[in-house]
């Protein structure tokens, strides 16, 4: 369907009082809404090992290479240090047990979306598309790239800080490709991320073979008195663990897919119970690694931990690491644009959000709207932030969310008992995870309070007034402004909707 068929079509447009948007009830249409829905939901092609490797692939990123400075200073010490990496992971893990709970009892994609929707009603569910449309998804994003901008500079400034303004052009740059490349193909956003993940386990694997070498060697004079020196607070352990907890952010991709999985029943929870712990135990030895070489001083000063890392072992073919680091962060972003259609299609078939942004190319077959507005978002973030400043508010923010989503799972556990468990776990699990939360996300409040966590708060409220006018009184003034500019926008961009597919 090109260009002239979409010129005839908005002919037949004009004139329309209601600003209808550009889609016809041709054939041609519905059979390209059915390929697009397809892209976005293939039938149950998701297998045991394949989730095993969404969640290895999607966790490991560029947490690893950009928290373990940041855990250590908040908790000074190497021994601190390990175990709060330790208990993100059983964290994360217990987590996605409860998640697995939920996933196998409401099998809808959409991660949290659904199973807000169904305990609570339709504006919790609205406030986290909200949340998840504007602060953490595009916060990621930026956090990935910047990580991303830090590593492939660094080489390049030896002994010093990479200017600010190299690492943020270097960040946006990143987004416009990534955002680019997955508007136009998604065979290709496919094929740079299956490349970009093989290059993320190769990095992963030398860091951790040549510090096995160095245990093996000796090299254990930085693990002695580990905990001396620590500052352990509540404000300081919450941050560590914010920190650490965004290494291991994905742990719950597979309830974004629960439609695609092969026998969600078993698959699930096994690639959970698999996927997590071996995370861990890959971070845990990532750590070791790096104090084989460096003290906790030295680790603190390096610019990239790293890339001094590989200056130390792997000389002179240390320009390996920084080029694998920069490949696997830049994968992680990859994954993280390419999986970006998900929520706000699931988000857009409830009504709760523009409907522009859950169409899909007529060209490409690709969601072209959410990924260009996600890219959009995350250049804004950029601009004013750090890296260790959003890493805090994303964390913030998307903890409240997912400490709700499990407190649903405890409150269905007596409101809808009806609705079958393939999966029940010990209620004990989602209370430690739902008290966990409720700590995680009061802790840096109430012992380092500051302004940003309130604007944070007030933002995610403030889309009750959206919801209000939008969905719910459905006023006709927000109407009457929307219609012609999403019909403008499919002109533009190509798109139609996908969920209005005859079956």
């Amino acid at each position: 369907m090109g260009k002239e068929s979409l010129r005839k079509r908005k002919g037949e447009n004009n004139g329309k009082e209601d600003g209808e948007s550009i889609q016809s009830h041709e054939p041609q249409t519905t059979n390209l809404q059915k390929q697009a829905k397809l892209f976005l939901f293939p039938l149950q092609s998701v297998g045991l090992i394949s989730g095993i490797c969404m969640i290895v692939g999607t966790i490991i990123g560029s947490g690893i290479f950009v928290s373990p400075k940041s855990v250590l200073a908040n908790v000074g010490a190497v021994g601190p240090c390990l175990t709060i990496w330790a208990a993100c992971g059983i964290l994360a893990t217990l987590g996605a047990l409860c998640f697995a709970e939920l996933g196998t009892m409401i099998t809808k994609s959409g991660g949290e979306y659904p199973y807000l929707m169904e305990a609570f009603g339709p504006i919790p569910a609205f406030l986290f598309s909200w949340t998840s449309l504007l602060v953490t998804k595009p916060s990621s994003f930026a956090i990935i790239c910047l990580s991303f901008a830090e590593y492939a500079s660094a080489p390049f400034y030896p002994g010093c800080d990479p200017p600010q303004v190299v690492i943020k052009c270097l960040a946006a740059a990143a987004i416009v490709i990534i955002t680019i490349v997955n508007s136009l193909s998604v065979k290709l956003g496919s094929y740079l991320q299956n490349f970009l993940t093989a290059a993320k386990m190769i990095i992963v694997t030398i860091i951790i073979v040549s510090g096995i070498v160095l245990l093996a060697q000796g090299k254990t004079e930085n693990f002695e008195d580990s905990f001396k020196d620590s500052k352990i607070s509540v404000s300081s352990i919450s941050l560590a663990f914010y920190n650490g907890l965004w290494a291991y952010d994905g742990w719950n991709q597979l309830n974004y897919i629960t439609e695609e999985l092969k026998n969600p029943y078993r698959n699930l929870p096994l690639s959970i119970i698999i996927g997590i712990p071996l995370v861990t135990v890959c971070y845990v030895l990532i750590n070791i690694s790096y104090f084989t070489v460096m003290t906790s001083t030295e680790l603190l000063q390096s610019q990239a931990v790293a890339v001094t890392f590989g200056d130390r072992v792997l000389y002179p073919a240390s320009w390996i690491v920084p080029l694998f680091v920069a490949f696997s962060t830049i994968g992680s972003a990859n994954g993280t644009c390419f999986t970006a259609g998900r929520l706000v299609y699931v988000a857009g078939r409830e009504g709760h959000m523009l409907k522009v942004l859950s169409y899909i190319s007529v060209k490409r077959l690709t969601p072209a709207p959410a990924i260009i507005f996600y890219g959009a978002i995350a250049i804004i973030y950029i601009i004013p932030g750090d890296i260790n400043t959003l890493i805090n508010y994303f964390s913030f923010a998307v903890w409240i969310f997912y400490g709700l989503t499990v407190l649903a799972l405890i409150v269905m556990r007596f409101t809808r008992k009806e609705l079958r468990r393939p999966i029940r776990i010990p209620i004990i699990i989602p209370v430690i995870v739902t008290l966990v939360s409720i700590l995680l996300v009061l802790a840096p409040i109430i012992s380092a309070p500051e302004l940003a966590y309130l604007y944070c708060v007030l933002f995610i409220l403030s889309g009750l007034i959206v919801y209000v006018l939008f969905v719910h009184f459905k006023f006709d003034w927000p109407q009457k402004i929307s219609k012609p500019i999403t019909m403008h926008l499919q002109m533009l961009l190509e798109v139609v909707p996908a969920e209005d597919v005859t079956e």
